[in-house]
């Protein structure tokens, strides 16, 4: 079999006419669909800017600039395959896909698992942005809901990214949804102690101080005794319950609950109430 040069140079240099000829469309093709994805990513702006503003409706704009954003890009690319492929129809490509939904499913299950799971989360609301919240070891403020992952960053500063997906199938606590959070300590005493006048210094003591709410009021509660001695739960409420404020506040209570039982035992209120001298009070930890 003999190789013809010439036809292989002519095929060459048709290929090359055909080219040259479609370049115009293929520069057209590719300004339409630069002009759609710029366009969504405007509406996306607009949608998100507009509802900035109202807490309550931000995470329903962040879902309609990204659907719309998505509807332009898909939109802009089907008008550029249209002018750059000759005979190209929207229906050509519907029926590719159909015949590849498969491969593509495998391929991008992730993705759309994680993209589907971000809307959902955007339009129900569990939490929102600017929520604290906790997800199995993880816990922090939410800082934005990707289109793949939740960005969480955490109170010392570092950024956790979560896909999506792990946050809408798995138990997440918001310490933020509602606007008072309560707290509690236990403080463990000689069992020797009058209940009726320690719970009085106590109160008397955190009701006044101003991360101490006074609606719910605190209470002190025996939660537990033995031979030796007994748990009081001292209970109160803060706002806002954020991380911060529960810091604050915890480290206030018990340093004034720390002061008013020394000071109590130093005057001798009630030395059987307070305990033997000499015997020291042990508090015990239990915050919620």
């Amino acid at each position: 079999m003999n190789f013809d040069f010439g036809q292989a140079t002519a095929g060459l240099h048709a290929l090359i006419v055909h080219f040259t000829q479609r370049l115009p469309y293929m520069g057209l093709a590719i300004i339409v669909f630069i002009a759609f994805y710029i366009a969504g990513l405007i509406l996306r702006r607009i949608a998100t800017r507009f509802t900035r503003r109202t807490r309550r409706h931000r995470s329903v704009g962040i879902v309609l600039g990204r659907l719309g954003q998505s509807v332009l890009v898909l939109l802009g690319l089907l008008i550029a395959l249209v002018i750059a492929v000759p005979g190209f129809t929207p229906g050509q490509l519907i029926s590719v896909l159909g015949l590849s939904s498969v491969a593509i499913g495998f391929a991008f299950r992730d993705i759309l698992q994680n993209f589907l799971s971000g809307i959902l989360l955007l339009l129900s609301e569990p939490f929102r942005i600017g929520d604290q919240i906790k997800s199995g070891d993880f816990e922090g403020t939410v800082e934005s809901i990707e289109t793949r992952a939740t960005v969480i960053v955490t109170y010392d500063g570092r950024r956790i990214v979560m896909p999506n997906s792990t946050l809408f199938v798995n138990p997440v606590t918001v310490n933020t949804a509602n606007e008072k959070r309560r707290l509690e300590y236990d403080v463990k005493l000689p069992k020797e102690v009058d209940i009726v006048k320690i719970r009085h210094v106590i109160l008397r003591t955190i009701t006044p101080l101003p991360h101490v709410l006074d609606e719910p009021a605190p209470d002190v509660l025996v939660v537990g005794f033995t031979d030796s001695d007994i748990t009081l739960r001292v209970r109160w409420w803060i706002r806002p319950p954020r991380h911060f404020e529960l810091q604050r506040g915890l480290d206030t209570v018990l340093v004034h609950i720390r002061d008013a039982l020394q000071a109590a035992r130093t005057a001798r209120v009630g030395a059987a109430a307070i305990g033997h001298e000499g015997e020291p009070l042990t508090p015990r930890a239990c915050v919620r």
